[in-house]
C-alpha cells in the first residue's frame, strides 16, 4: 500500500514537470503568418503593408512573424479576397471592385459620393463598416477597411470638357464603369496590372483613377490629360483581411495587439493616399500633362448624369433586402459633414 502510494506521487510530480515544462514553450512558439499584397513593392501602399507587419512583430516582441508577399506573387489582385478566404494566404490585401457582386453594400463607396480624398474616404468607410456590420464580409476577418483618393478622368490627350469623353475608351469596371458610360465614354474592363500596355496599344484612350496611380504604376508617362471634377468623387475602396480559422486561432493578446495597429493604420493609409495623390499629379505635370478643373456649371452637369447611378443602388439593394437607402444617407451625410 505505501509502495503505491509513493508511486502515485512519483507519477504526478512526473507530470507536473511535464506540464510546467510544456506550457511556456507552447505560449513562446512562433507564429508565423503570410500576407499577400497585389500593389507592387515599390509602391507606397506596399510599403504601408510592410511596415504594418513590422510593427505587429515588434509590438508583439517577436511572437508573430509575417512573411510579406508583394506584387501579386502569392495571389494576384483579382483573387485576393478569395485567397484569404481559402487560407492560401493569412492575410491579404483586397479592393472589392474586383468582386463583381460580392460586396452589394459596399458598392456605394466606389459610386459618384464627391469624396474629397483618401483620409476622409477611409475615416468614411470605417464608421460605415461599424454601423452596418454588413454580412458580406463574414466570411473573412476584417482587420481593417480604407480608401483611395477621388477618382478622376486620365486621357492620353488634354481635354477640357466634359463633353469631350463622349466616345473615349476609357477603362473602368463595375461602377466606375458605369460612372464612364454616364459621362459619355466607353467602358474597356481590363486590370490595373494590364493597363500600361493598354495605353501603348490604343486598347483605351483614358482611365478613372486615383491619381496616385499617375506615379504608382507610372501611368504619368502616357496620359498627359487629367480632369479634377469634385462632382465625381468616386474613392476606391480596399481592405486588409485575414483568414477567419487563422484569426481564432490567435491567442486574445495577440489579437488586442492586431487590432490597435489595424486602428492606427486607418489614418495612417488615408494620409499616405494623399500624399502619394500630390505626387502622382506632380509626377504627371513633370512629364508635360495638362491638368483642368471642371468648371461649376459642367460639375452641375455631372452630378445630375451620376444621379442615376445612386438611384439605381438603392433600389438593387431594396431588391435583395439590404439598406440602400439608409447607407446612402450615412455615406451622403459623413461626407458633408467631414470635409
Amino acid at each position: 500500500m505505501k509502495r503505491c502510494v509513493v508511486m502515485c506521487l512519483m507519477v504526478l510530480v512526473v507530470v507536473f514537470c511535464v506540464l510546467a515544462v510544456s506550457g511556456p514553450a507552447q505560449s513562446d512558439e512562433v507564429i508565423k503568418l503570410k500576407y499577400a499584397n497585389f500593389f507592387p513593392p515599390m509602391h507606397k501602399m506596399s510599403a504601408m503593408a510592410d511596415e504594418w507587419c513590422k510593427e505587429v512583430e515588434k509590438r508583439t516582441n517577436g511572437r508573430v512573424k509575417i512573411n510579406y508577399l508583394p506584387g501579386g506573387t502569392l495571389i494576384p489582385a483579382a483573387q485576393a479576397y478569395e485567397g484569404a478566404v481559402k487560407g492560401i494566404a493569412d492575410i491579404s490585401m483586397m479592393t472589392q471592385q474586383y468582386n463583381a457582386g460580392r460586396f452589394p453594400l459596399t458598392e456605394i463607396m466606389y459610386g459618384p459620393i464627391r469624396s474629397t480624398s483618401a483620409r476622409q474616404a477611409s475615416a468614411l468607410i470605417t464608421a460605415w463598416f461599424e454601423k452596418f456590420k454588413p454580412k458580406e464580409y463574414d466570411d473573412v476577418k476584417v482587420l481593417y477597411l480604407y480608401c483611395g483618393g477621388p477618382g478622376n478622368f486620365a486621357t492620353m490627350k488634354p481635354i477640357n470638357s466634359i463633353k469631350d469623353l463622349k466616345g473615349l475608351k476609357i477603362r473602368g469596371a463595375g461602377d466606375t464603369a458605369k460612372i464612364i458610360s454616364a459621362m459619355g465614354g466607353v467602358a474597356v474592363s481590363i486590370p490595373l496590372s494590364d493597363s500600361y500596355e493598354g495605353f501603348q496599344r490604343g486598347v483605351i484612350q483614358g482611365s478613372v483613377l486615383p491619381v496616385e496611380s499617375l506615379k504608382g504604376w507610372k501611368f504619368g508617362d502616357l496620359l498627359k490629360g487629367l480632369q479634377v471634377n469634385p462632382a465625381i468623387g468616386n474613392p476606391s475602396a480596399l481592405g486588409v483581411v485575414m483568414n477567419k480559422a487563422k484569426w481564432n486561432s490567435l491567442p486574445p493578446d495577440i489579437q488586442k495587439i492586431i487590432e490597435q495597429v489595424n486602428k492606427e493604420w486607418i489614418e495612417k493609409t488615408g494620409a499616405a493616399w494623399d500624399q502619394t495623390d500630390k505626387e502622382g499629379v506632380e509626377y504627371a505635370v513633370s512629364k508635360g500633362a495638362k491638368v483642368v478643373t471642371i468648371s461649376k456649371e459642367e460639375q452641375a452637369q455631372t452630378a445630375q448624369k451620376l444621379q442615376p447611378i445612386l438611384d439605381e443602388y438603392v433600389a438593387n439593394m431594396k431588391k435583395l433586402g439590404l439598406p440602400g437607402e439608409e447607407s446612402l444617407k450615412f455615406v451622403v451625410d459623413f461626407v458633408k459633414t467631414h470635409p
